[in-house]
């Protein structure tokens, strides 16, 4: 799906909702006449001339989406050619205005955003309300990046990093973290994680039952079937994401206000907030160890990848086969 911004000039008499997509500005044929204060024949001449000259190739500047727009007093939806920024720009150099130009040093100005940031936002679209849907879309996208592993505990270290009796060497630190994943995934699922990987890690699942892992992603890897977090279900995820995002906020609270905490305080908040929002607090070990349940999801793992080597096997005899037919 598209990102959508909207470019105002200074003057406000132009104004154009602009594509944000594989990392490039996309506009319309249209957009580009606006943009640059000139007709749609003229705009024309130059995008052919730009092709003929092989300045640029349509395969790279050229994305055909569906889009909507009024006609009369019906809406009706259309397949429109966008142009990226590579072409406006070369449109640019053809045509002289000063609307065009500002455009070009807006764009790029987004562009660098994303590069360095790595995302755009239209602050003002957000603050002025008419976006809540894509709003709502941002919060779950943010939620889905702060209970990523990486970011989370990265984050949770340098909360407790804060603490007064914080040590990186000591085992004691590590257990700690190792209790805090506990508390929280038993709160959205009343099991540890080794219980989770041990129970749902399964050959005859697809993804061998991790629900929450990328589907696109077709590469697993053992470390994958290790990680608790990916089996959750779509509900699950939902509410480890809400708790998270309470626990954090409460932490920089706490933070901002340079309160003394010790570690076991950062527990007894998790608890707090786990409580507060009606869920179970984890009061015990559980019945399943790191290492059962390592064993078992690399026991699992073995039996898929000697799955897909057969199943590669079967794919070269086949391309064999046809390979000879085609001989023959």
């Amino acid at each position: 799906m598209s990102n959508i911004l909207i470019y105002q000039n200074e003057n406000g008499n132009i104004k154009v909702d602009v594509r944000f997509e594989e990392e490039s500005l996309w506009l319309s044929q249209v957009q580009i006449c606006e943009v640059f204060g000139r007709a749609k024949s003229t705009i024309s001449e130059h995008i052919k001339a730009i092709f003929e000259e092989e300045e640029l190739e349509p395969a790279s500047t050229v994305r055909n989406y569906r889009t909507v727009q009024m006609e009369g007093d019906r809406e009706v939806a259309r397949d429109v050619d966008f142009y990226n920024l590579d072409m406006i720009i070369a449109i640019g150099f053809r045509v002289r205005s000063s609307t065009g130009t500002k455009f070009r040093i807006w764009a790029k100005d987004r562009l660098k955003e994303y590069i360095t940031k790595g995302f755009v936002l239209n602050d003002d679209r957000f603050k002025s309300g008419n976006s809540m849907s894509y709003f709502d879309e941002l919060q779950k996208r943010l939620r889905d990046i702060r209970i990523s592993e990486k970011f989370f505990y990265q984050k949770i270290k340098d909360i407790y990093m804060t603490s007064i009796d914080y040590d990186a060497k000591d085992e004691k630190t590590i257990e700690f973290f190792k209790i805090v994943q506990n508390k929280l995934l038993w709160a959205v699922s009343k099991q540890t994680a080794a219980e989770l990987v041990h129970s749902r890690v399964d050959i005859s699942k697809p993804r061998l039952g991790m629900n929450s892992y990328d589907k696109e992603n077709k590469n697993i890897t053992k470390k994958d079937v290790s990680i608790a977090k990916n089996y959750l279900d779509e509900e699950e995820i939902k509410l480890l994401g809400l708790l998270v995002e309470q626990y954090l906020a409460f932490a920089e609270t706490m933070a901002m206000q340079q309160t003394p905490m010790y570690m076991k305080d950062w527990a007894q908040r998790l608890d707090m907030v786990i409580s507060l929002n009606g869920r179970e607090l984890l009061t015990h070990a559980g019945k399943i160890s790191h290492q059962i349940a390592k064993d078992k999801s690399e026991l699992e793992y073995k039996k898929y990848k000697e799955i897909q080597k057969e199943q590669q096997k079967v794919e070269s005899l086949k391309e064999l086969e046809e390979d000879m037919k085609r001989l023959k």
